[in-house]
C-alpha cells in the first residue's frame, strides 16, 4: 500500500466507520477523496499500483464506455476506486448493492434521482414508466456527495470524466437495473454470484488498464508520476 501517514489516518476512519450513517460517512470519506484531489502525483503512483498488484488487477472492470480501477481493497469491506468515463456514457436508472462517496476529478455528468428502492415493495421487479425524476442536478470538478444504497438514480456524463469512489462495503446480493427505453428491469449480482463467463467478460485486461493509464495523462488527470512509478 502506498498510502503515506496522512492518507492512512484518513484510510484507518473507514475501518470502523457505521456505513448506515450517511453523514459520518461523507466525514470520514471527503477527506480522504479531498487530498487524493489535491495530490494527484499520489494518485498517480495509487493507480500505476493498482495495475501491477497482481490482486488489484483482477478487480479492474471494463465496459464500452466505462472503466472501473480498484486503488484500494480493504479487508473491512471497503474500496478505493476510479472510474473513467468514455463518450457516449450512460447508464439505466439502478440502485447499488453499497453505499459510497464520490468526488468529481474531471469533467462533470448529469445525475437524475428518482427515489428509495423501497418502493419496490414486495415485488422482485419494477415497471420502469414507475419512476419519475426526484431531482436532476450537475456534479462537476470538485464536487462530493454520498448516495445510500437504495438509491435509484442514472448518470449520462461528458467524455472522459473522471471520478474517484470511496465504495462501503456490500450489503447485499443483487442490485436492480431498469430500462425506460424497453420498459424491463432485472437484477444483477455481485462477483461472488457471478458465473465466470460475466466474470471474464468484463475483467479488465493488462493492455486495457494501461491504456487508461495513458489516457488519464493525456487528459490531465494525473499529476507528475513519481521516479518510483514512472516506469
Amino acid at each position: 500500500m502506498l498510502f503515506d501517514t496522512d492518507l492512512a489516518e484518513a484510510a484507518t476512519m473507514l475501518r470502523t466507520l457505521d456505513w448506515t450513517d450517511l453523514a459520518a460517512i461523507t466525514h470520514a470519506s471527503t477527506p480522504l477523496l479531498a487530498v487524493l484531489d489535491a495530490r494527484r502525483d499520489t494518485l498517480h503512483d495509487l493507480v500505476v499500483h493498482a495495475i501491477e498488484d497482481d490482486h488489484l488487477s483482477g478487480l479492474h472492470e471494463h465496459y464500452d464506455i466505462l472503466d472501473k480501477l480498484v486503488l484500494h481493497d480493504d479487508t473491512s469491506g471497503w474500496r478505493l476506486r476510479l472510474h473513467v468515463f468514455a463518450p457516449g456514457y450512460f447508464d439505466r436508472p439502478h440502485n447499488h448493492r453499497w453505499t459510497y462517496t464520490s468526488r468529481i476529478l474531471a469533467g462533470s455528468y448529469t445525475h437524475t434521482l428518482y427515489g428509495s428502492d423501497e418502493l419496490l415493495g414486495d415485488r422482485e421487479t419494477i415497471d420502469p414508466a414507475q419512476l419519475t425524476p426526484r431531482m436532476v442536478r450537475t456534479e462537476t470538478t470538485g464536487d462530493t456527495y454520498t448516495l445510500q444504497h437504495t438509491m435509484i438514480h442514472a448518470i449520462t456524463a461528458q467524455p472522459h470524466t473522471t471520478s474517484l469512489i470511496v465504495r462501503g462495503p456490500a450489503v447485499k446480493d443483487r442490485f436492480l437495473v431498469t430500462d425506460q427505453v424497453t420498459g424491463h428491469s432485472w437484477w444483477q449480482y455481485g462477483a461472488a454470484h457471478e458465473s465466470p463467463e460475466t466474470a471474464a467478460a468484463k475483467r479488465m485486461t493488462p493492455q486495457r488498464a494501461r491504456a487508461t493509464l495513458r489516457r488519464l495523462r493525456e487528459h490531465g488527470v494525473l499529476g507528475p508520476a513519481t521516479e518510483a512509478a514512472s516506469a
